[in-house]
């Protein structure tokens, strides 16, 4: 199994058209076979989209507010299918960004049916115009067990919304489950940064697969200082040269063969302000 996770800002992005062809193409080159994606935005204002751009789409019963046509994730899928691949993906808002996307996270299926889909709040709030309103996404595919999530978490130090009440909800819901879970994104903690998210995770019990990984890169997601992280860190950005801020995360201690970072210019263009992250595994194949 392939799994590959990227914080994709969708159209905020300037170039935007050029960089999803760009990931597209990465995504057609490495097939991986579940494909985690946050801030997966779409304009308040488009049309819906039509019958033929859902293709493949599996709604989310919490869900209910329509895809429209220049919604990021159904604008990949389209591509996908044009190059010859069909996908089984979903999507869901989380919020109101910028005042004009409904932005949420996806989740694609290359090589089965999605067969369930799960979402739910990890935030206090729960205010669709509070950019700070955060839920995960996860699904179940056919032929496997595991589920899959997609997470996009707040801030560790964040006084409404701190990382710690979130990760409570997030870790108290699947704790409980048998079957191999899946967490994968963007997590705003630095593995880098002691006690405080990333530790917070490790110390629940859940097993980072880039620790775990046979092979590995940097893991570097994130170069330099970012939004959300420039007041955090303003008095030593001028050190700082990247985070581990992305992740991927087992419930099980499960044999990885690798763990690349892409989407960093050097293995495959940049087409966000996040790398992406996949591993490569045996368990289930």
């Amino acid at each position: 199994m392939k799994l590959l996770t990227l914080n994709t800002h969708s159209l905020l992005e300037e170039n935007y058209e050029q960089k999803t062809r760009d990931f597209v193409a990465a995504v057609i080159k490495e097939r991986p076979d579940i494909l985690a994606l946050q801030e997966v935005n779409q304009s308040v204002n488009a049309k819906e989209a039509n019958r033929t751009l859902l293709e493949g789409y599996v709604p989310c019963k919490e869900n209910s507010i329509p895809v429209r046509l220049d919604n990021h994730a159904a604008q990949v899928a389209l591509l996908l299918r044009q190059a010859g691949i069909f996908s089984s993906w979903t999507w869901i808002p989380a919020k109101l960004g910028y005042g004009k996307y409904d932005e949420g996270m996806a989740i694609f299926s290359l090589s089965a049916p999605i067969t369930e889909v799960d979402s739910f709040y990890i935030s206090r709030g729960q205010d669709y115009e509070n950019w700070k309103t955060r839920k995960v996404l996860g699904v179940r595919v056919a032929g496997k067990s595991d589920w899959f999530y997609t997470v996009h978490m707040g801030w560790w130090d964040d006084d409404e919304e701190p990382f710690e009440a979130q990760w409570d909800v997030l870790h108290g819901r699947l704790d409980e489950r048998k079957e191999p879970v899946w967490l994968m994104g963007d997590f705003n903690s630095p593995a880098e940064i002691r006690n405080e998210g990333y530790d917070c995770i490790l110390n629940s019990g859940w097993k980072d697969t880039w620790v775990m990984a046979k092979q590995k890169d940097s893991g570097i997601t994130v170069k330099g200082v970012i939004d959300g992280w420039r007041e955090k860190l303003k008095d030593s950005s001028d050190g700082i040269t990247g985070m581990r801020i992305d992740h991927i995360w087992c419930s099980e201690e499960i044999p990885v063969d690798c763990s690349s970072v892409i989407f960093n210019g050097e293995r495959e263009p940049v087409v966000s302000d996040h790398f992406g992250v996949m591993i490569q595994y045996k368990k289930g194949e």
